[in-house]
């Protein structure tokens, strides 16, 4: 099926692939592409270069990306669960467990941990991951709800769309901050000069809220908790980088900021909010800091 948008003043002088690919047509920007070269992609009804420049009032068609469905391995990986009942499962994942299958990790992830506990799963729409609703980096410990019917997963993705689903973080950044709580709201796209990170952008970026507060302030580190209005991909470190504060090793935003650790950033999901799916009644769930987070705050006391 074919989809038709017109260029405005957000797309206009981007190159073709960036333009669909901050319109998030694909999962990624080299499936984009693959889309373009295929053929499928035409401005003002002709197959273009990728390259290609777009100008204001161009008519582009393209065919939706089809997810070919995956043959997902069930793994014996192992899985800390905090909570689960009839409808929903809370994770506590570890850092370096990639959430779901994607480029480079079609295995050893927690879809494939999941798969191999067994039990019910929602499929919510696509079979990579399925009763995942929400997900956080690779390197980013912590909690994680997983649906295991639709009616969670309708209400839980409600939750998260409506911004009623609290997600909160602790994280260590680079240097001391001097607001004891701030509000960061600053748009998110693609960063174009490199299509693996994301950034603040002035147009064609989506909405980003954070709010952080100030826990423990160090002589060139500060550790702070962080709640997230929006869920944006790699948000609160995005954010931070910003305003100047990285978080400690993050290998991708920053500086080489790997003074205290160097085995990715120190961003841990500690707190998880919602209402129950079947019951209405708001549930909390926490997780503690993991050792290796502790052992570096004890480093630097």
């Amino acid at each position: 099926m074919s989809k038709i948008v017109e260029v405005d003043s957000v797309l206009e002088g981007r190159r073709l692939d960036e333009a669909l690919t901050s319109l998030e047509i694909a999962p990624s920007r080299s499936k984009v592409q693959s889309l373009i070269d295929d053929g499928k992609v035409l401005v003002n009804g002709k197959q273009e270069k990728a390259r290609k420049i777009l100008h204001l009032g161009d008519s582009i068609s393209y065919e939706e990306y089809e997810v070919k469905p995956l043959d997902l391995e069930k793994e014996d990986i192992p899985l800390n669960v905090v909570y689960e009942d009839e409808d929903i499962l809370i994770i506590d994942k570890p850092a370096g467990l990639v959430v779901h299958p994607g480029n480079g990790h079609q295995s050893g992830t927690l879809v494939n941990a999941l798969l191999f506990r067994g039990g019910n799963l929602a499929d919510g729409g696509e079979n990579y991951r399925p009763g995942l609703v929400h997900r956080i980096d690779k390197d980013t410990s912590g909690l994680l709800a997983v649906a295991k019917n639709d009616l969670a997963f309708a209400s839980l993705s409600a939750q998260l769309k409506d911004h009623s689903m609290h997600r909160e973080y602790r994280a260590l950044v680079v240097g001391r901050i001097a607001e004891d709580d701030a509000k960061i709201d600053a748009p998110i796209g693609r960063d174009f000069r490199c299509p693996t990170k994301f950034a603040v952008v002035s147009e064609g970026g989506k909405e980003a809220i954070t709010y952080f507060h100030v826990e423990k302030r160090y002589s060139n580190y500060t550790l702070i908790s962080c709640r997230l209005l929006t869920g944006r991909t790699h948000q609160i470190r995005v954010h931070m980088d910003y305003v100047g504060h990285p978080v400690e090793g993050d290998p991708l935003y920053g500086s080489g900021n790997h003074l205290l650790f160097s085995k990715g950033q120190l961003l841990h999901a500690y707190a998880l909010t919602f209402k129950h799916p079947r019951t209405g009644k708001e549930v909390t769930f926490t997780s503690p800091l993991p050792q290796y987070f502790l052992d570096v705050l004890a480093s630097i006391k």
